[in-house]
Protein backbone atom coordinates (compact mmCIF):
# COMPACT_ATOMS: atom_id res chain seq x y z
CA UNK A 1 0.00 0.00 0.00
CA UNK A 2 2.79 2.41 0.89
CA UNK A 3 4.49 1.83 -2.44
CA UNK A 4 1.26 2.61 -4.32
CA UNK A 5 0.82 5.87 -2.38
CA UNK A 6 4.37 6.94 -3.15
CA UNK A 7 3.89 6.00 -6.81
CA UNK A 8 0.70 8.03 -7.11
CA UNK A 9 2.33 10.96 -5.34
CA UNK A 10 5.22 10.88 -7.83
CA UNK A 11 2.73 10.97 -10.69
CA UNK A 12 1.12 14.02 -9.08
CA UNK A 13 4.46 15.82 -9.06
CA UNK A 14 5.00 15.06 -12.74
CA UNK A 15 1.49 16.21 -13.59
CA UNK A 16 2.03 19.38 -11.59
CA UNK A 17 5.13 20.27 -13.58
CA UNK A 18 3.21 19.71 -16.80
CA UNK A 19 0.38 21.92 -15.61
CA UNK A 20 2.77 24.76 -14.88
CA UNK A 21 4.26 24.54 -18.37
CA UNK A 22 0.86 24.52 -20.04
CA UNK A 23 -0.46 27.45 -18.04
CA UNK A 24 2.65 29.52 -18.59
CA UNK A 25 2.20 29.01 -22.32
CA UNK A 26 -1.27 30.64 -22.25
CA UNK A 27 -1.21 34.19 -23.61
CA UNK A 28 -2.64 36.45 -20.92
CA UNK A 29 -3.69 39.99 -21.83
CA UNK A 30 -1.94 43.02 -20.36
CA UNK A 31 -3.57 44.28 -17.16
CA UNK A 32 -3.26 47.80 -15.73
CA UNK A 33 -4.37 49.27 -12.41
CA UNK A 34 -6.42 52.44 -11.88
CA UNK A 35 -3.28 54.59 -12.39
CA UNK A 36 -2.44 52.93 -15.69
CA UNK A 37 0.51 50.96 -14.35
CA UNK A 38 1.01 47.47 -15.72
CA UNK A 39 0.18 44.76 -13.19
CA UNK A 40 1.81 41.37 -13.07
CA UNK A 41 -0.55 39.28 -15.27
CA UNK A 42 0.10 36.24 -13.13
CA UNK A 43 0.01 36.25 -9.37
CA UNK A 44 0.25 33.63 -6.68
CA UNK A 45 -1.61 33.40 -3.36
CA UNK A 46 -1.14 31.94 0.10
CA UNK A 47 2.36 30.53 -0.14
CA UNK A 48 3.16 30.44 3.59
CA UNK A 49 0.89 28.93 6.21
CA UNK A 50 0.63 28.57 9.99
CA UNK A 51 -1.99 26.57 11.84
CA UNK A 52 -3.18 25.36 15.21
CA UNK A 53 -5.53 22.43 15.66
CA UNK A 54 -7.23 20.09 18.11
CA UNK A 55 -6.45 16.39 17.65
CA UNK A 56 -9.25 13.86 18.00
CA UNK A 57 -8.51 10.14 18.13
CA UNK A 58 -11.00 7.77 16.52
CA UNK A 59 -11.56 4.02 16.97
CA UNK A 60 -10.51 3.77 20.61
CA UNK A 61 -10.00 0.30 22.06
CA UNK A 62 -12.25 -0.64 24.97
CA UNK A 63 -11.61 1.40 28.11
CA UNK A 64 -9.44 4.03 26.40
CA UNK A 65 -10.53 7.67 26.48
CA UNK A 66 -8.97 10.94 25.44
CA UNK A 67 -8.25 13.57 28.09
CA UNK A 68 -6.48 16.90 28.29
CA UNK A 69 -6.00 19.28 25.39
CA UNK A 70 -4.58 17.26 22.50
CA UNK A 71 -3.27 20.06 20.30
CA UNK A 72 -1.18 20.38 17.16
CA UNK A 73 0.85 23.03 15.36
CA UNK A 74 1.75 23.23 11.68
CA UNK A 75 3.64 25.56 9.39
CA UNK A 76 5.35 25.59 6.03
CA UNK A 77 5.59 26.80 2.46
CA UNK A 78 3.30 25.96 -0.48
CA UNK A 79 4.19 26.74 -4.09
CA UNK A 80 1.11 28.12 -5.84
CA UNK A 81 0.58 27.19 -9.52
CA UNK A 82 -2.29 29.18 -11.14
CA UNK A 83 -4.27 27.17 -13.70
CA UNK A 84 -6.36 29.84 -15.45
CA UNK A 85 -6.00 33.42 -16.68
CA UNK A 86 -7.76 34.92 -13.65
CA UNK A 87 -5.64 32.85 -11.28
CA UNK A 88 -8.75 31.81 -9.35
CA UNK A 89 -7.94 28.12 -9.78
CA UNK A 90 -4.56 26.74 -8.80
CA UNK A 91 -2.58 23.77 -7.59
CA UNK A 92 -0.46 24.00 -4.50
CA UNK A 93 2.34 21.72 -3.36
CA UNK A 94 4.60 22.37 -0.42
CA UNK A 95 6.76 21.28 2.47
CA UNK A 96 6.13 21.84 6.14
CA UNK A 97 6.46 20.69 9.73
CA UNK A 98 3.82 19.46 12.14
CA UNK A 99 3.84 18.82 15.88
CA UNK A 100 1.00 16.83 17.42
CA UNK A 101 0.19 15.69 20.94
CA UNK A 102 -2.36 13.06 21.99
CA UNK A 103 -3.44 12.94 25.65
CA UNK A 104 -5.26 9.79 26.76
CA UNK A 105 -5.36 7.12 29.46
CA UNK A 106 -3.49 4.64 27.24
CA UNK A 107 -0.03 4.38 28.75
CA UNK A 108 2.99 2.88 27.01
CA UNK A 109 5.39 0.86 29.15
CA UNK A 110 8.87 -0.32 28.24
CA UNK A 111 9.15 -4.09 28.56
CA UNK A 112 12.67 -4.99 27.50
CA UNK A 113 13.00 -4.19 23.81
CA UNK A 114 9.22 -4.13 23.34
CA UNK A 115 6.45 -1.82 24.49
CA UNK A 116 3.19 -2.83 26.14
CA UNK A 117 0.08 -0.72 26.67
CA UNK A 118 -2.14 -0.48 29.73
CA UNK A 119 -5.28 1.51 30.50
CA UNK A 120 -4.95 3.97 33.37
CA UNK A 121 -8.12 3.64 35.44
CA UNK A 122 -7.39 6.13 38.23
CA UNK A 123 -7.21 9.66 36.84
CA UNK A 124 -5.94 11.00 40.17
CA UNK A 125 -2.84 8.79 40.11
CA UNK A 126 -1.07 10.80 37.39
CA UNK A 127 -0.86 14.35 36.08
CA UNK A 128 -0.68 13.68 32.36
CA UNK A 129 -0.05 10.94 29.87
CA UNK A 130 0.61 11.64 26.22
CA UNK A 131 2.10 10.63 22.90
CA UNK A 132 3.70 13.34 20.79
CA UNK A 133 4.91 13.23 17.18
CA UNK A 134 7.10 15.41 14.96
CA UNK A 135 6.23 15.19 11.27
CA UNK A 136 7.71 16.41 7.99
CA UNK A 137 4.65 17.13 5.84
CA UNK A 138 3.95 17.51 2.10
CA UNK A 139 0.57 19.17 1.41
CA UNK A 140 -1.02 18.88 -2.03
CA UNK A 141 -4.00 21.21 -2.64
CA UNK A 142 -6.49 21.93 -5.39
CA UNK A 143 -7.33 25.59 -4.86
CA UNK A 144 -10.22 27.92 -5.63
CA UNK A 145 -10.39 31.57 -4.52
CA UNK A 146 -12.32 34.62 -5.74
CA UNK A 147 -9.29 36.88 -5.48
CA UNK A 148 -8.11 39.44 -8.02
CA UNK A 149 -4.75 41.02 -8.70
CA UNK A 150 -5.70 44.04 -6.57
CA UNK A 151 -7.66 42.51 -3.67
CA UNK A 152 -6.23 40.87 -0.57
CA UNK A 153 -9.46 39.80 1.15
CA UNK A 154 -11.23 36.91 -0.53
CA UNK A 155 -12.98 33.59 -0.03
CA UNK A 156 -11.01 30.38 -0.48
CA UNK A 157 -11.73 26.66 -0.66
CA UNK A 158 -8.62 24.48 -0.70
CA UNK A 159 -9.05 20.72 -0.75
CA UNK A 160 -6.54 17.95 -1.23
CA UNK A 161 -4.27 15.60 0.65
CA UNK A 162 -1.35 15.73 3.03
CA UNK A 163 1.48 13.20 3.19
CA UNK A 164 3.82 13.02 6.13
CA UNK A 165 6.76 11.20 7.65
CA UNK A 166 7.12 11.01 11.42
CA UNK A 167 10.72 11.80 12.35
CA UNK A 168 10.19 11.51 16.09
CA UNK A 169 7.65 10.00 18.49
CA UNK A 170 7.73 10.13 22.29
CA UNK A 171 5.56 8.72 25.05
CA UNK A 172 5.48 10.66 28.33
CA UNK A 173 3.87 9.76 31.65
CA UNK A 174 4.01 12.30 34.48
CA UNK A 175 3.05 11.96 38.17
CA UNK A 176 3.88 14.08 41.20
CA UNK A 177 6.78 11.72 42.00
CA UNK A 178 8.44 10.93 38.67
CA UNK A 179 8.46 11.33 34.88
CA UNK A 180 8.69 8.40 32.47
CA UNK A 181 9.61 9.57 28.95
CA UNK A 182 11.05 7.61 26.03
CA UNK A 183 11.03 7.33 22.23
CA UNK A 184 8.10 5.31 20.92
CA UNK A 185 8.89 3.33 17.74
CA UNK A 186 5.37 1.87 17.44
CA UNK A 187 3.85 4.80 15.53
CA UNK A 188 3.23 4.46 11.80
CA UNK A 189 5.99 6.58 10.25
CA UNK A 190 4.32 7.25 6.89
CA UNK A 191 1.05 9.18 7.26
CA UNK A 192 -1.50 10.41 4.75
CA UNK A 193 -4.96 11.92 4.87
CA UNK A 194 -7.49 14.27 3.28
CA UNK A 195 -7.52 18.01 3.97
CA UNK A 196 -10.02 20.84 3.56
CA UNK A 197 -9.33 24.51 4.30
CA UNK A 198 -12.21 26.96 3.97
CA UNK A 199 -12.48 30.60 4.97
CA UNK A 200 -12.35 34.30 4.26
CA UNK A 201 -9.40 36.65 4.62
CA UNK A 202 -7.33 35.83 7.73
CA UNK A 203 -9.33 33.13 9.50
CA UNK A 204 -9.81 29.75 7.81
CA UNK A 205 -11.12 26.47 9.13
CA UNK A 206 -8.80 23.48 8.80
CA UNK A 207 -9.84 19.82 8.62
CA UNK A 208 -7.58 16.77 8.33
CA UNK A 209 -8.91 13.21 8.22
CA UNK A 210 -6.24 10.55 8.53
CA UNK A 211 -6.55 7.58 6.19
CA UNK A 212 -4.11 5.36 8.07
CA UNK A 213 -3.72 4.44 11.71
CA UNK A 214 -1.60 6.18 14.32
CA UNK A 215 0.18 2.94 15.23
CA UNK A 216 1.86 0.35 13.00
CA UNK A 217 0.14 -2.88 12.06
CA UNK A 218 0.61 -5.53 14.70
CA UNK A 219 0.78 -3.17 17.70
CA UNK A 220 -1.68 -4.52 20.26
CA UNK A 221 -3.53 -2.76 23.05
CA UNK A 222 -4.27 -3.95 26.60
CA UNK A 223 -7.01 -6.33 25.44
CA UNK A 224 -4.74 -8.04 22.92
CA UNK A 225 -6.50 -6.43 19.98
CA UNK A 226 -4.69 -4.34 17.42
CA UNK A 227 -4.52 -0.59 18.05
CA UNK A 228 -6.37 0.92 15.09
CA UNK A 229 -6.80 4.52 16.23
CA UNK A 230 -6.87 7.13 13.47
CA UNK A 231 -6.66 10.92 13.64
CA UNK A 232 -9.12 13.73 12.98
CA UNK A 233 -7.78 17.30 13.26
CA UNK A 234 -9.92 20.42 13.51
CA UNK A 235 -8.46 23.91 13.77
CA UNK A 236 -7.54 27.21 12.20
CA UNK A 237 -5.02 27.89 9.43
CA UNK A 238 -3.55 31.26 8.49
CA UNK A 239 -2.13 31.99 5.02
CA UNK A 240 0.55 34.55 4.20
CA UNK A 241 1.77 35.64 0.78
Amino acid sequence: MKHWILFLFSLSLISLQGQETDVDAVEIPEVRDSLGQILNPRYREDQFYLGVNFNLLLNFPKGVTQNGLSYGLQGGFIRDFPLNEDCTFALGIGIGYGFNSYYSNLRALENGVDLEYVVLTDADSYRRNKLETHVIEVPLEFRWRNSTRETFKFWRIYGGAKFGYIVGSRSKYVTNEFVDSFNNPDTENFTYGLTLNVGYNTFNLHLYYGLNTLFEDGVNGPDGQQLEMSVLRLGLIFYIL
